[in-house]
């Protein structure tokens, strides 16, 4: 299941959307939850991991340096690098 998830940072990828964050974060809760599609009562608990895991993985994608290509690369999710909160994760 989780062999689909692809890489999202350069060099491997130059234009990531936010439809490919959210695909990557729905395919990771479905791995670790074991649920293709959640039962009714579990789909606000399995919603809420795909949101809070895609907000996540922005932020990782926005603070990501990768060496040898200098400053983030805005091309890679130019919307994360506004959405970025200063301090922890």
């Amino acid at each position: 299941m989780c062999r689909s998830i692809k890489t999202l940072r350069p060099p491997y990828a130059e234009q990531v959307t936010d439809a490919d964050i959210r695909a990557a974060a729905l395919q990771y809760v479905r791995k670790i939850s074991g649920f293709r599609a959640p039962a009714g009562h579990n789909a606000d608990a399995f919603a809420a991991a795909v949101e809070e895991i895609t907000a996540a993985s922005t932020r990782l994608l926005a603070a990501l340096e990768v060496r040898g290509a200098g400053a983030v690369h805005p091309a890679v999710h130019p919307a994360a690098h506004s959405k970025a909160p200063t301090g922890a994760l």
